[in-house]
């Protein structure tokens, strides 16, 4: 008898396991009732929703690099050198798109806040 944490029993398991089998095999929803199905992504969802925004990338706003470089570093890595906020990155597990970005900022800098940096990102050359 197993008495780990499962909220399931192995029988609702299984069941659910046969309930996905069809979707997963088709790559498609295959529910005959449309509202059970997710909606697509609007026209005017935020670009993070497409996946991460990196500097020099199509699209890339001054406000989605700073919410991009908001999601994985806090406040206490400021003050800091481009070096020690990629390392920062890295550790977050950062897109490696944004650490390289970082990384090619000039290493004698400091940024004091995440705009800061965001602005030296989308800065024109940079």
């Amino acid at each position: 008898m197993q008495r780990g944490s499962d909220r399931l029993s192995v029988h609702r398991d299984e069941e659910m396991k046969h309930e996905l089998q069809g979707l997963l095999r088709s790559g498609h929803p295959t529910r005959s009732e449309e509202w059970h199905d997710p909606e697509p992504t609007a026209d005017d969802d935020p670009e993070i929703a497409g996946g991460p925004v990196t500097p020099g990338g199509s699209g890339a706003s001054l406000e989605g690099v700073r919410l991009e470089l908001a999601r994985h570093l806090s406040r206490g890595t400021f003050p800091a050198s481009s070096r020690h906020l990629a390392g920062a990155l890295r550790r977050a597990y950062a897109p490696d798109t944004l650490v390289d970005a970082v990384e090619r900022l000039p290493h004698k800098e400091h940024y004091a806040t995440v705009q800061e940096l965001a602005q030296a990102l989308t800065r024109p050359g940079a």
